[in-house]
């Protein structure tokens, strides 16, 4: 888990007064935005530096995650996590999102999701987004909340520390 001290107090990231939640929209709170999809991920794959190959995570009452790295240098990552959704005839990858990882300034962008969405919300969101900004804006929201949901779930792909959720 990622800590910080201010004024003497250590916080959690779930403590942590964050600019995206005040200020949306702006490039500064963009970044913050990517700093806590960071930390979040870390809770789901403890060393994201260490990750190579396939993972998988299966929790009761709940779709297998999978997370795939796909790219690695030595100061970037790039993976895929998606849910495995069961259909008659296989499974389906939702929402089979791309994510880089930047090892060195401790961020993680959404860079792509599933290029059409059968669900009415994420389809509003998608249509809503027009500018790049906006778009990128989207991504990392909705990965943000996915990455908590799947932690709450149970979700991990290492046997890392246990987050601390909740406020």
């Amino acid at each position: 888990m990622f800590v910080r001290y201010s004024r003497g107090v250590l916080l959690t990231d779930t403590q942590t007064v964050v600019s995206w939640r005040t200020r949306p929209r702006s490039f500064v709170a963009l970044m913050g935005l990517y700093e806590s999809n960071f930390i979040r991920l870390g809770w789901l794959a403890g060393e994201l530096g260490a990750l190579r190959g396939e993972y998988r995570s299966r929790v009761p009452s709940d779709c297998d995650l999978v997370l795939t790295v796909t790219e690695r240098s030595p100061y970037t990552s790039t993976l895929n996590l998606t849910y495995l959704l069961p259909e008659h005839d296989g499974e389906l990858k939702y929402p089979d999102m791309r994510v880089r990882v930047y090892h060195d300034a401790h961020l993680v962008e959404a860079q792509q999701w599933a290029d059409s969405h059968a669900q009415p919300v994420l389809r509003a969101l998608r249509t809503r987004a027009e500018r790049e900004l906006d778009q990128r804006w989207a991504r990392n929201v909705m990965l943000n909340k996915w990455l908590e949901y799947c932690v709450e779930r149970g979700h991990r792909f290492s046997s890392g520390p246990e987050p601390r959720t909740g406020a």
